[in-house]
C-alpha cells in the first residue's frame, strides 16, 4: 500500500473548508438580514397584519338619501322590508352547490326552485334575466317581500338554510306622489360590480360589495352624494372565532338628500296630458297613410326661463322604476328593453331625436337677419318654390303674398325660408363652396347650441345633428362603399338614389339647404334643446344649462349645497332681433297657427308665445311639435307619428299651462287652483333628525271637458285655416 504524503492533499482540503465556511457565513448573514427585515424594518407592518387575522368586520350599509321635489315631497326614498338573501360563496361550498337549501327556501317563500336558483346565477352575455349582475361575493337578494312568518321560519331553522339570511333592510322606493311617475328622470339602481369596486378602491367614495349603484337618471348623476358611507364595526376574535372585544367602530353616514326643481304636481299633470294627447292622436285618421296615427312615443319639458331649471320632464312610453327594486324579473326586463314596448327606458326628452319642423324657424330667421336681411322687409310667400325640376311646396300649398319675416313665423310660411336659404347657398358657391363661405344658416344653428349637448345633469344626453358641409363629408365617407355597391344608374328609386349618393353624396346640394331651412331633411334635435332655445328667447337671450338638481342637503339638514344655474352662451342675436322674434311668436299664439289652441287665453295678464311644427319623416307619419313660453316657463311637447303640431300637441300644452296658472277653459284665473303661478324659490327644510315636513299631494284627476269644447277651440282658429 502506497502512502500518500499529507502535504499532497492539504491545499485541496483547505480550499474546501474555506468554501464551506463562506457558504455557511453567507447563509447566516442572509438569515440574519431577513430576520432584521421582518422584525425590525417591517416589524410593525407585519404585526398589524397578523393582528388583522384575528379581526372580523361587520358592515352596516348606509341609508341612501332621498330625492325630493322642489317643495320637499319625496319622489325617491326608502322603506324597511324583510329581505331574504343567499350567500353564493357559502352555497358553492356545499356538495350539491346549495340546491337542497335553495329548494327548501323556495317552499318557504312560495316560489319554484327554478325561480330561486335563477336569482343566484351569475349574469353573462348568454344568461337571460333574472340573474345576478353584481359581485358573486356579496349577499344576493332572493326577495324583498318576505312576510314576518317566512323570515321567522328561516331564522329559527338556520341549520336547514345554510348561507341564507332574512333581515330587515332599507329598500329603495319610488312612491310616485300624486301619480307622478318621473321614471326616466329618477333612473334606477342595480348591484355594484367587481370592476366598479376595483376602480373606486382609491377614491374618496369607495364601494362595498353590498352597495347598490345608480344606473340612470338622477340616481346615477348624484350617486356619490346619495349613497353615503357604510359603517364598519371591527371585532377582535380568538382562533375559534369567538368575539373577545371591539377593535374599532366607524358608524355609517347616511346619504345626502337631493332636492330637485321638479314639482310633482306639474309632473303628474304633464305625464297625464302627454299620454292623453297620444291616445287622442291614435283616434285621428292620417289621409297620407290611410290609417290612424300611431303616436308611438312622445315627450314634454317644462322649464323655468330665468334659471333653466326643469319643472317637469315626461317621456312616453314610461315604466315603473320599482320594477328594478330587489332584482328585476325576466318578464319585466324584456318589456323594458324590447322593441315591442318601444324602449321605455329611453328618456325621450333628452335622448329622442327628430326633425323639428317649423319650430326650427326661429333659427333661420335669426340667420337671415345676421346675413343682412331686414326683419320687416317684404318677402314673397308663394304656394311652392322650384329648384331645377324639383318643387318644394308650402304647407297645405297655401300662399300668403308678400310678407315680413315676422309674418312668415306667424303663418309658418315655408317658401320664404326656402328662397332665403337657396339664395345664401348660391352666394356661398353652391355645389362648389367658396373657401370663405359664410354658411349663415348652419353656423347660426351651432350658435343656438344645436349639434351638441345642452349640459343637463342627466346621463346619456344625445347631441342631435346639424347637417352642415362637414357632416355631409363625414357621412359620405362612412357610407360611400355601401352606396357605390348598391347604386345603379337608371335603376329603381333606391338604386338610383344610392348611385347619386355614391358620386355626389359629399356635396351640399340646393335641395339639402332648402329642406334644412324649415327643420327638415337630415336635421335632428331633442326636446330639451328646443326648450333651452325658447326659454332663452323668453329670458333675454341666455342659454342656460338645463338642471334638475337644485340642492344637496345633508341627512341632518345642516349642510346645504345649492346648485346654481349655469349658462353655456348667449343667443346670436341683438336685443332688437330678439324683441322682433318675441313679438312674432306672440302673434302666432293670438292670430297665427297656434291661435285656435289659445282661445280665451288672458294675453293681457299672461302673454303667451308659441310656434307650431309638423315635421315630415321619410317612411313614417309626421312628428308633432309645439314650442311655447310665458314670462315664467317654456313648454315644448313632441309626439312621434302624431300628426300636426297644434292638432296633436297643442291641446295638451294648453292644459298644462291651465294647471300651472289656475285657468279654466274661458281663461279665468283662480290662484287657489294654480299649481305654480311663479317658480319655487325656497328650499324645503330638513330637520336634524332627517324628517321633512313635506306637503300632501292629491292624485291628479282631470276635470271633465265642458261642452261644446270643440266649438270653443274652433272659434279661435286662424282665418286661413292653417293648423301646422
Amino acid at each position: 500500500m502506497t502512502n500518500i504524503p499529507e502535504t499532497g492533499r492539504t491545499p485541496r482540503v483547505q480550499i474546501r473548508l474555506i468554501v464551506i465556511q463562506i457558504l455557511v457565513l453567507s447563509l447566516l448573514l442572509t438569515l440574519g438580514g431577513r430576520l432584521w427585515y421582518l422584525q425590525i424594518r417591517n416589524g410593525e407592518e407585519y404585526a398589524e397584519e397578523a393582528s388583522g387575522n384575528h379581526v372580523q368586520q361587520v358592515v352596516d350599509p348606509a341609508v341612501r338619501g332621498s330625492i325630493l321635489d322642489a317643495r320637499g315631497v319625496p319622489i325617491a326614498d326608502n322603506e324597511t322590508r324583510l329581505v331574504v338573501s343567499a350567500s353564493r360563496t357559502d352555497l358553492m361550498k356545499m356538495k350539491d352547490d346549495g340546491k337542497a337549501a335553495l329548494a327548501k327556501l323556495a317552499d318557504v317563500l312560495g316560489m319554484t326552485a327554478k325561480e330561486v336558483s335563477d336569482k343566484v346565477r351569475l349574469c353573462d352575455s348568454k344568461t337571460p334575466q333574472p340573474c345576478w349582475n353584481g359581485s358573486p361575493y356579496q349577499p344576493i337578494p332572493i326577495t324583498d317581500e318576505a312576510s314576518p312568518k317566512q323570515a321567522l321560519q328561516i331564522r329559527e331553522r338556520a341549520e336547514d338554510f345554510p348561507g341564507i339570511t332574512a333581515e330587515p333592510t332599507a329598500v329603495r322606493r319610488y312612491p310616485a306622489p300624486g301619480k307622478s311617475n318621473t321614471a326616466q328622470v329618477l333612473g334606477y339602481l342595480s348591484p355594484v360590480t367587481d370592476e366598479e369596486i376595483t376602480k373606486a378602491e382609491h377614491t374618496d367614495s369607495p364601494f362595498l360589495r353590498s352597495d347598490q349603484v345608480g344606473r340612470s337618471g338622477l340616481e346615477r348623476t348624484y350617486d356619490a352624494q346619495l349613497r353615503g358611507k357604510a359603517g364598519v364595526t371591527r371585532y377582535e376574535v380568538d382562533n375559534l372565532g369567538r368575539v373577545i372585544g371591539k377593535a374599532k367602530d366607524d358608524p355609517a353616514e347616511p346619504g345626502a338628500n337631493v332636492v330637485t326643481s321638479i314639482d310633482a304636481r306639474v309632473q303628474a299633470l304633464s305625464e297625464y296630458w302627454l299620454n292623453d294627447a297620444m291616445k287622442k292622436a291614435r283616434q285621428e285618421f292620417d289621409k297620407n297613410t290611410n290609417e290612424n296615427y300611431k303616436a308611438d312615443a312622445g315627450a314634454v319639458v317644462v322649464m323655468e326661463n330665468k334659471t333653466g331649471r326643469i319643472v317637469s320632464m315626461a317621456s312616453n312610453p314610461n315604466y315603473d322604476p320599482n320594477a328594478w327594486v330587489g332584482g328585476i324579473s325576466g318578464k319585466d326586463y324584456s318589456q323594458l328593453t324590447g322593441k315591442k314596448s318601444n324602449y321605455p327606458l329611453l328618456n325621450r326628452a333628452i335622448q329622442g331625436q327628430a326633425a323639428p319642423g317649423s319650430i326650427f324657424k326661429v333659427i333661420p330667421t335669426t340667420a337671415a337677419v345676421n346675413a343682412g336681411y331686414d326683419f320687416n322687409g317684404r318677402y314673397p310667400c308663394p304656394s311652392s318654390y322650384s329648384i331645377g325640376g324639383q318643387t318644394f311646396k308650402n304647407f297645405e300649398s297655401q300662399g300668403h303674398g308678400s310678407i315680413t319675416l315676422g309674418q312668415a313665423l306667424e303663418v309658418s310660411c315655408d317658401t320664404v325660408f326656402y328662397k332665403l336659404s337657396h339664395d345664401q347657398w348660391a352666394k356661398d358657391g353652391g355645389n362648389k363652396p367658396k373657401k370663405d363661405a359664410k354658411d349663415w344658416f348652419y353656423r347660426t344653428a351651432h350658435q343656438f347650441g344645436l349639434g351638441k349637448e345642452t349640459g343637463i345633469d342627466l346621463p346619456n344626453e344625445v347631441t342631435g345633428r346639424v347637417p352642415d358641409r362637414q357632416w355631409k363629408k363625414d357621412y359620405w365617407k362612412a357610407n360611400k362603399d355601401g352606396w357605390c355597391k348598391q347604386g345603379k344608374k337608371g335603376g329603381d328609386y333606391v338604386e338610383q338614389i344610392a348611385y347619386e349618393n355614391c358620386l355626389e353624396g359629399m356635396k351640399m346640394r340646393a335641395g339639402d339647404s332648402v329642406n334644412y331651412s324649415i327643420g327638415q331633411g337630415d336635421t335632428l334635435v331633442t326636446p330639451i334643446q328646443m326648450a333651452t332655445i325658447y326659454s332663452a328667447i323668453a329670458n333675454g337671450g341666455t342659454l342656460y344649462d338645463p338642471t334638475v338638481g337644485k340642492a344637496i342637503i345633508s341627512a341632518d339638514g345642516k349642510q346645504v349645497q345649492e346648485l346654481k344655474p349655469k349658462s353655456h352662451g348667449k343667443l346670436p342675436m341683438n336685443e332688437k332681433t330678439r324683441a322682433d322674434i318675441d313679438g312674432a311668436l306672440a302673434d302666432v299664439a293670438t292670430k297665427g297657427t297656434a291661435a285656435w289652441r289659445f282661445g280665451g287665453w288672458p294675453q293681457d295678464k299672461i302673454p303667451m308665445h308659441a310656434k307650431t311644427g309638423t315635421a315630415e319623416v321619410h317612411g313614417k307619419q309626421t312628428t308633432s311639435w309645439f314650442a311655447t313660453y310665458t314670462k315664467d316657463y317654456s313648454i315644448v311637447m313632441t309626439i312621434s307619428q302624431g300628426g300636426t303640431g297644434s292638432g296633436a300637441s297643442g291641446p295638451a300644452v294648453r292644459k298644462i299651462y291651465d294647471g300651472i296658472y289656475g285657468l279654466d277653459d274661458s281663461g279665468k284665473q283662480d290662484l287657489k287652483k294654480a299649481l305654480l303661478p311663479e317658480p319655487e324659490k325656497n328650499l324645503p327644510k330638513i330637520e336634524t333628525d332627517g324628517s321633512i315636513d313635506s306637503p300632501k299631494i292629491k292624485p291628479f284627476k282631470p276635470e271633465a271637458p265642458k261642452p261644446p269644447q270643440e266649438q270653443q277651440e274652433l272659434a279661435g282658429a286662424p282665418a286661413n285655416g292653417r293648423r301646422d
